[in-house]
């Protein structure tokens, strides 16, 4: 384990930070941690944050060098891989949310049983328990 990191954050680029935070809101059925003009976070463990950061903030940081992140909305751009204690009620209420399915519930040969759904900018999420 790398010692010397005390907090991960992982930001999403989103086009739209309300809906986006709604969204999140409904799947983690939790309000979100700070919601200011230009960033959403969420706590999900001691040491992990989740934050939504719009496109055309991020943008002002990484453009030119890199391509403005809304020509890359719909693309499955990052994987939010989360275990969860009761997988049937996630993927049900991710679906109820909105989220967009891309395989139901299925062994997996890594050893877990996982669903992948997207969120409204096609980043990926699945839910898995350790196959017993």
């Amino acid at each position: 384990m790398i010692q010397h990191i005390a907090l991960t954050e992982i930001i999403l680029y989103v086009n739209d930070q309300e809906k986006s935070k709604d969204f999140y809101e409904k799947i983690f059925r939790s309000k979100a941690d700070l919601h200011v003009p230009g960033m959403t976070e969420f706590i999900l463990s001691p040491n992990c944050k989740l934050g939504l950061m719009p496109n055309a903030g991020i943008a002002k940081i990484v453009s030119p060098i890199l391509p403005h992140p809304e020509t890359g909305n719909g693309i499955p751009r990052c994987e939010l891989y989360f275990y969860v204690n009761d997988l049937q009620l996630e993927y049900d209420n991710a679906l109820k949310t909105g989220a967009k399915e891309i395989s139901g519930i299925e062994n997996r040969n890594w050893g877990d049983t996982v669903c992948y759904v997207a969120d409204p900018d096609g980043h990926v999420i699945a839910f898995a328990t350790k196959t017993s």
